[in-house]
């Protein structure tokens, strides 16, 4: 039985990181196609520097996001190790 507990305890922990997963790759994508396809005419009304921001983000602000997105990712990751008692 003990077993049991074990095996629903990683089923937890792996659904709870799938679900981080999924919603930092939802962002990640919103930004890319989002922010540099769907939304770049709208963000070109404005400007960093010379650049339009559209092209900003197509270019860069996609690459910055999921650096940053790496960066929650481990932090969560941490946070979600200690609770489920699997840290290193």
């Amino acid at each position: 039985m003990a077993d049991d507990g074990v095996a629903a305890k990683r089923r937890a922990y792996w659904r709870a990181n799938l679900r981080l997963i999924a919603g930092l790759l939802t962002i990640w994508a919103s930004v890319s196609f989002g922010a540099g396809i769907l939304l770049v005419e709208w963000f070109n009304q404005f400007h960093i520097g010379a650049l339009p921001l559209g092209y900003w983000f197509a270019n860069q602000g996609s690459i910055y996001v999921f650096v940053i997105l790496i960066f929650v990712y481990a932090w969560r990751m941490d946070r979600l190790d200690r609770k489920f008692g699997v840290e290193e």
